[in-house]
């Protein structure tokens, strides 16, 4: 219930203003409209998505073969011709998710998989490494490193692999070779 007093201050009596249910009905109807495009085209998912205050909608996608231009086109133009501009005032922003982005998505690393990444656990350990797996719990590394020799002088190149439960990684991004 919003109620204005008679000297003209607001007071909120456990609930929100109508400004506030406006703006979340307005970004319902937009998750709705970007869910039935994402549904559309099951090659697209969904990496973010915000409305700030002044209803500038930006959107993150990544497909399983990459995005391309025409796909950031038609997740906009599934949201954008399906809102009335004489209603509500806004921008629209659709984007890939860069090369550089970390990785937050399961599906994005089932795409990257044979990709070598950077890796940050949890615990500060960090691992430059081929992505051999990724399943619904974990993700597995494989890397080659040198190690002293068991007997003698001099080292010995050995390959390494270690399996991360997603809940232990804190950041992973995909390396970019020249």
């Amino acid at each position: 219930m919003y109620i204005c007093n008679a000297v003209g201050k607001r007071r909120y009596e456990g609930t929100r203003s109508p400004l506030f249910l406006y703006k979340k009905m307005f970004e319902n109807k937009v998750k709705g409209l970007l869910e039935a495009s994402l549904e559309e085209r099951k090659d697209l998912f969904l990496i973010d998505f915000n409305i700030s205050e002044n209803n500038k909608i930006k959107i993150v996608i990544d497909g399983d073969k990459g995005v391309l231009v025409e796909d950031c086109v038609f997740i906009s133009r599934g949201i954008e011709h399906n809102l009335d501009r004489d209603d509500v005032d806004f921008s629209i922003e659709v984007t890939s998710a860069g090369a550089t982005t970390p990785l937050q998505h399961l599906r994005q690393y089932k795409k990257n998989i044979g990709r070598s990444l950077e890796v940050r656990t949890t615990d500060n350990k960090k691992y430059d490494a081929n992505l051999i797996d990724a399943d619904d719990q974990a993700i597995t590394l494989r890397w080659k490193t040198r190690e002293p020799k068991p007997v003698g002088k001099g080292k010995v190149t050995v390959t390494k692999e270690l399996k991360l439960d997603y809940s232990s990684i804190e950041q992973a991004k995909v390396k970019i070779k020249f």
